[in-house]
């Protein structure tokens, strides 16, 4: 058995909060280049070059790359020996998000009812998540979510007879729906399967994956890339002004389902799509 202090976690996930916020995973960098390479129409590039100083500026500087520094969405793999001492673990996240967001002065924008909006000052508490999973190690990602692009996302029962096309369909109406909103070029988390739950949160976990690695299934990896070619075809473009990009990425997760079920589900993430991983 392997112990991990709650205090270890705390300064992790505080430290996590901070820079995922400040800095931009690569793969991500790399795709706004390959976008801004890509276009023809001069608003579009620009627009992708604003992004790319935008995000430069903020790693220059440690401020975030955006005003909605998130709701804090924590993903752990807790390995099955690991022991966790002088606290529990989800009090020591929420001492951690705590920290981050006031050392990083970060926004707080977390309201502790979703009908009477008081705001819990202090961007707690955060939305956990968490496997069990063999060994000895904690897994922590952190994955600040704005809610620009939140609100765009959606999930559907479809039926079984929709088959693949009608999957295909809800994806790409859903990205049509959403416009500009979501402030362009977008990555797309997809969740097919599972059941209502399930299917949304891998839908979120898709997320996590880089835009630049294939899915592991060739099926999958096909449609992914069949997709985005649809959606880019849209022409929403960077902000909604036009263009050939207006996704980076497209990520999908499927998981098993029931005979009568055939779950989907899009979480739709802005440009600025913040994840930061460590493990202890």
């Amino acid at each position: 058995m392997r112990e991990i202090s709650a205090g270890l976690i705390s300064e992790t996930i505080a430290r996590l909060c901070i820079e995922a916020n400040i800095k931009l995973p690569e793969d991500i960098k790399c795709a706004l280049e390959c976008g801004e390479n890509r276009e023809e129409y001069p608003v579009a590039k620009e627009i992708i070059s604003c992004i790319r100083e935008n995000y430069s500026i903020a790693e220059g500087t440690n401020v975030p790359i955006c005003q909605d520094t998130g709701m804090a969405i924590i993903f752990l793999e807790l390995g099955q020996e690991v022991h966790i001492t002088g606290g529990d673990l989800y009090t020591a996240i929420n001492e951690g998000v705590r920290k981050g967001y006031g050392e990083g002065y970060l926004r707080k924008s977390v309201v502790r009812d979703p009908l009477r909006r008081v705001n819990t000052g202090d961007n707690t508490p955060a939305v956990i998540h968490t496997d069990i999973v063999p060994g000895d190690k904690l897994k922590i990602t952190v994955a600040p979510k704005g809610f620009g692009s939140e609100n765009m996302s959606k999930i559907a029962m479809l039926k079984p007879s929709d088959g693949e096309q009608g999957v295909k369909d809800f994806i790409v109406s859903a990205v049509e729906a959403a416009g500009p909103n979501p402030c362009p070029p977008i990555v797309i988390g997809v969740g097919i399967g599972g059941s209502f739950e399930s299917c949304a949160l891998m839908a979120k976990k898709a997320l996590m994956r880089p835009v630049d690695e294939s899915n592991p299934d060739p099926y999958y990896a096909d449609m992914e890339k069949e997709l985005l070619e649809r959606i880019n075809a849209l022409g929403i473009g960077p902000q909604g002004f036009g263009g050939k990009t207006t996704a980076l990425g497209l990520n999908i997760i499927a998981a098993p389902t029931h005979i009568a079920g055939l779950p989907a589900a899009v979480n739709i993430s802005c440009h600025v799509t913040r994840h930061k991983t460590e493990v202890l």
